[in-house]
């Protein structure tokens, strides 16, 4: 639920910059986001099935939360680091820092096993991977300009982290609800704005921050995808009860 890439250029209005090369790069740009976006969920996704069937680490993390807790302020720090600093660090370290964030979040993930049923997983997650890829290819092909959308979308986010947390002492279903059908649209909605800002950063990227970009956007695209298909699975998912 992060959001830090960098602002791109101001959007032309006109439409993009029809040069081939500016074409060229941003398409091979935009590849390397998504294949580095799907080999980190591959890493979720297997390391949390990995931990969910291994009964010593499952006891282990419903024993003590100060375990859980501590995932998930690695995942934070990693987050924030990768963002402030990916300019400071050199590509391959951005992109083995995001594949020990994938890998800390498939850990935190594992009790979802528990809770739900695996089929109900996995059927919310392909539906998850057709309306994340329906709004990607929007962001990317339209020539509309999302920053107004983004912008609305940022603060929404705000709000509904301030309402999670305050559901967190409340225990309150019916806002649960609430909370749970604005998080599908508002990341439905993020995912068109970061395709398409990864998009922009990319016609104008520096040949040599390429492989950056790359990171930073698999990672903010990971991040849509994850957060969309947590709250998909409170609408698709079948408890275990």
């Amino acid at each position: 639920m992060y959001d830090n890439t960098p602002t791109p250029p101001p959007y032309n209005h006109g439409g993009y910059n029809n040069s081939s090369n500016v074409v060229s790069t941003a398409s091979s740009v935009m590849k390397r986001v998504y294949v580095k976006m799907t080999l980190g969920l591959l890493v979720t996704a297997f390391l949390s099935m990995f931990c969910a069937g291994s009964q010593a680490y499952m006891s282990f993390m419903l024993q003590h939360s100060w375990f859980y807790w501590g995932l998930f302020i690695a995942e934070l720090a990693i987050v924030f680091s990768v963002s402030a600093r990916i300019t400071k660090m050199s590509s391959a370290t951005a992109s083995l820092l995001f594949y020990v964030f994938a890998a800390i979040n498939g850990m935190a993930l594992a009790p979802i096993f528990l809770v739900y049923t695996a089929t109900s997983i996995a059927k919310t997650f392909f539906i998850c991977a057709g309306t994340f890829g329906a709004m990607s290819i929007y962001g990317f092909f339209t020539t509309q300009d999302l920053t107004k959308w983004g912008n609305f979308l940022f603060y929404a986010l705000i709000g509904l982290i301030i309402a999670s947390v305050v559901n967190i002492f409340t225990h309150s279903d019916g806002l649960g609800w609430v909370i749970s059908c604005a998080g599908v649209l508002i990341f439905v909605g993020l995912t068109a704005w970061d395709t398409q800002k990864i998009k922009q950063m990319a016609e104008y990227a520096p040949a040599g921050m390429t492989g950056h970009l790359a990171t930073i956007g698999a990672l903010n695209l990971y991040l849509d995808f994850i957060n969309l298909f947590l709250y998909l699975l409170r609408f698709f998912g079948s408890s275990r009860d």
